[in-house]
This record gives structure tokens, sequence and C-alpha cells, in this order.
């Protein structure tokens, strides 16, 4: 059993930048599920919003990430959001970050929701692994920070109904490993690996979520599912996203006939808001035999878009794609905009434990998450969490002793399979029944394959196997119970038997183990 002040699980930014600010408070255990490197923030070609020019203003950035989630967004937590961001961007400057720079000042990107040049990168195209290498480096130096990897936390560990600690599964000596402390916070990223088509890594599917869950936390508009709209589709490739920033810098989407297609579609044609692109690319390909689109660059200076996007000009070039000319794409999985609610400081509903980054669902992304913002959040909230635990730091600490700590999960090799086999048919039954375009008929279809699934795959309830196949089946049955219940279209959510928005809806989906579905009125906190 390892004590710490803090427990940090999940080592994306959120968590990495957690930890870091933990650090000035006491000893912090990371743990995190595969390597400090395996998170979505690593991957992101995209770059970080935040007012950093005088021309732009926080009140500009408030209205685009509004009007992207078509009214279902916590007008304090964006206020939060685009306020603070800008002193966690200097901070991290004075650390030592270093941006993309373009005549002696921040080299600032536009992407597609915002009327304003304000996004920053670092290396181009690879900002999400600079900013996060930035950050290993950072918590990796310090003498108050253990790094554990290979652990996947499967319990949180509650003594008279507040957090203590989370139980953790080492998946390399297959064996339970015990973190207790004050505080937890838990950063553990989205879902969206639980779909066929995914910018995420393989590991990204809603552990999380269940794990909240099953804590007793109260889990908000799970629906919400965010498809990039242009992820590269080849044989070899469908799962590596073609930066937003592309589209920014004037690229062009075009049916198989090369016929463009969003001027029609959206005033700002293909810089729309994500969700009405991503829909737009999906309708075009349904009315097709080839299952893509073509982003096409043909039209700006090769030489530019080489310079601009250095590792996604590689990656076309070793799929035999010339990013100069055009690329396929489709839409696929790639954030989850709903989550473990929290307050404005990351509290959830089970005290003494945290979240934030994607897998919290602060009011911010409302139905649709705007390009960009998720990095941000990742700062904002993660220091608000952090400082909120230092505040709390007084008071009385609830502590487990080891021997009230047990070990009761195994691992049966035999079952390993089964839980591949299994996670598959997941993925397969989300694809079709609550991907980008949803019916009653479609939903109720998929909830009733995932109770078949549950039926034949879960038993006893204590191997290891048995539990992740348990948590899939839970995030599963949280995204399309919530898809049912919104009978409307609003944002990441299409219904084409309801393909309009209803005011009705204005509100939060929330859901809560052993409790009917509730609505939280919009700009309500826990």
């Amino acid at each position: 059993m390892h004590q710490f002040d803090y427990i940090i699980v999940g080592s994306g930014l959120a968590g990495l930048y957690s930890a870091y600010r933990a650090s000035r408070y006491g000893k912090v255990a990371l743990i995190t599920k595969s390597g400090i490197r395996e998170s979505n923030s690593y991957f992101a070609q995209g770059g970080i919003a935040a007012v950093t020019d005088e021309e732009d203003a926080t009140e500009f950035h408030f209205e685009d990430t509004i009007i992207a989630g078509r009214g279902i967004c916590d007008h304090d937590a964006v206020n939060i959001l685009v306020n603070e961001g800008p002193e966690r961007i200097r901070e991290l400057i004075e650390e030592g970050m270093e941006f993309d720079m373009q005549n002696g000042a921040l080299a600032l990107g536009l992407e597609g929701g915002h009327h304003r040049r304000r996004i920053l990168h670092a290396g181009g195209d690879v900002t999400g692994k600079k900013i996060t290498d930035f950050m290993i480096e950072k918590v990796s130096e310090h003498h108050n920070i253990a790094v554990f990897e290979n652990l996947a936390a499967i319990e949180i560990l509650k003594k008279d109904g507040v957090c203590c600690g989370v139980r953790t599964w080492d998946l390399k000596e297959k064996k339970e490993v015990f973190f207790t402390g004050r505080h937890t916070i838990l950063a553990m990223g989205g879902a969206s690996a639980i779909y066929k088509n995914t910018t995420n890594p393989a590991t990204t599917t809603g552990d999380g979520v269940a794990l909240a869950y099953r804590a007793d936390c109260k889990i908000a508009d799970m629906e919400f599912i965010q498809f990039h709209p242009t992820s590269i589709y080849t044989e070899e490739e469908k799962s590596y996203l073609i930066s937003e920033a592309v589209r920014g810098e004037g690229a062009q989407l075009v049916n198989v006939k090369g016929e463009r297609f969003m001027p029609d579609i959206h005033e700002n044609a293909e810089l729309a808001p994500r969700d009405i692109v991503a829909r737009s690319i999906y309708k075009q390909i349904r009315q097709q035999r080839e299952p893509f689109v073509y982003l096409t660059l043909n039209h700006l200076n090769p030489e530019r878009i080489k310079a601009r996007f250095p590792n996604i000009f590689a990656r076309c070039a070793s799929l035999g794609i010339d990013m100069s000319d055009r690329i396929p794409v489709a839409p696929a999985a790639h954030y989850m905009v709903g989550g473990v609610k929290s307050d404005l400081w990351g509290r959830s509903s089970v005290p003494h434990l945290f979240v934030c980054g994607e897998l919290a669902s602060t009011g911010i992304m409302g139905a649709n998450r705007l390009a960009s913002n998720s990095l941000l959040e990742c700062l904002v909230f993660g220091y608000r969490a952090v400082e909120e635990c230092s505040r709390e730091a007084d008071k009385e600490r609830i502590v487990l002793a080891e021997s009230e700590l047990s070990s009761i999960y195994r691992s049966d090799s035999a079952r390993e399979k089964e839980f591949c086999e299994l996670s598959s048919r997941v993925s397969e039954i989300m694809t079709l029944h609550a991907g980008i375009i949803r019916n009653e008929k479609l939903l109720a279809e998929g909830l009733a394959k995932l109770e078949k699934e549950r039926a034949n795959f879960v038993m006893d309830g204590k191997e290891i196997f048995e539990l992740m196949g348990e948590n899939l089946i839970i995030v599963a049955e949280l995204i399309i119970r919530s898809a049912l219940e919104r009978r409307e279209s609003r944002g990441g959510h299409y219904r084409e038997d309801f393909p309009e928005e209803n005011d009705k809806f204005i509100h939060h989906i929330v859901q809560q183990r052993g409790k009917g579905i509730s609505a939280l009125p919009v700009n309500k906190t826990l």
C-alpha cells in the first residue's frame, strides 16, 4: 500500500499539470495505465486556444465557445476558462515552454468556430507532444512526484462515503496495488476508442467514467460525442487525424466528384463547428460508393503547407498521399464532450474526489467542444482542482488502515482473449447504433445488444478482464441511454427522428448509479 498526499490518475496534460502543481503542496503519486506518453494530449495536432493578442478579447473567446456549445454551456465555467487561461499560458512560457513565433510575436492560428486568430501552436502540428513533453520533464525532475506506469485504476476506495484513494491493477505483475491519500484527482481522458474509427489511443475507452460511475459520481451529457471531421482514410490508416488547423490555412472539402459542398451548408464553410462539418461529410459519403471525401490543398502554396504541417505531411507521404494535392478523409470519434460532472473547482459529487481534463464535465464544452479549448481546460481546471485541494489540507482526513484493504481480483489469461473480442463487438455496436446520425430504433437496438453482451460475458466480477468488460459496457450504455433521452438534435448529438433543436432540452442530462436519469439546468453546479 502506498500513501501520498495527492493521488493523480492519468498522464495526459491534465494529469501532468495537476501533478506538477500539487507537488508544491505535498507528495504526489502520478498513476498511468500505459506509458506516460500514451494520451490524447500527447497526440494532439491542434493547438491551445487563449487570448494573447491585443486585438482579441476574452469576450470574443467566450462568445465563440458559447456559440459552439449550442446553449448547453455553463457561463460561469466558460468565463473562468477564457479569463484564467491567458495567465496559465503566461506561466507556462515563464517556466520555459516555447510556442511557435512569427515576427517576434506568438504565431496565432485560426480553427473552426473561432472568429479571431488565437490558437497557439508548438512545433507546427505537434503541439500536444511539445507541451506534454515539457510537462513530463517538469514532473520527472521533481522529487515530490513518483510516477507509476502500467497501473490501471479499477476502483475508488471509499470510507463513510468519502474518497480515500484508488485500487489499481498492475498490468505487468498481474496483482493489485493500493494507493491512499488525502485527495484523488482523476484525469483519465475520454472514451472515443469505444468506437471502431477513432483518433484516440486504444486505451481511451472511458475507464475513468466507469470508475467514477461505480463510485456513485454523477455523469453528465454522455450523448455528446464529437467526431473529428477529417481523419485520413486509406486501407492502412483510418485513425490519423488531419488537424483542423489545415482547414484554418485554407484547405477545402470536396466530394469524389471534386465538388465543394460546405459553402452551401454553413456561412463559415470548412470552418463551421465540427459537428456540422462531420455530419456534412457523413451525408456526402452516404450518397456515394467511396467511404471518404477529399480535403484538397492543391490551390495552396505547397512549401508553406510542408513547413506549417511537417508531421502531417510526412505521415501522408508514408501512405502514398501528396498532402499538397488532396487527402482522403472521413469522420472518426474524437472527443468525449460529457463526463464526470464537476463544480467550478473540479470537485465531483464524491468528497475528496476531483476530476479534470476530458474526463470532467465542467459545463464548458456544452453540446460541442470549440476547437483547441480542451488543452486550455486541462490547465485552468487542473490548477483550480489543486488549489482547492490545498485549501482543504487542514480538514480532518479519513484514513483507510492497511487491515481494511484486501486483494479481490484475479487474472485469467483465457478471459483476456474474450475481452478483446468483446471490445471489438462493442465498438461495432457503438459505430452502427450511436454514431454520427442516430434515431430511436438504432439506439434501442444498440442498448439491447449491449445487455445481451453483458449477460453473455460478465460472471462473478472478480476476474480483472470481467471487470474491464463490465466497464466497457457501462460506458457504452451511458452514451446510448443519454442519447435516447435527448429527443432533439444539438451539437455533437444528431437524431434524424428529431432533427431540430428543442428548447425543452436546454439542460444537462445526468446519470447516477441506482438512480433514474435527471435533468440539471444549465448554469447550475453540483
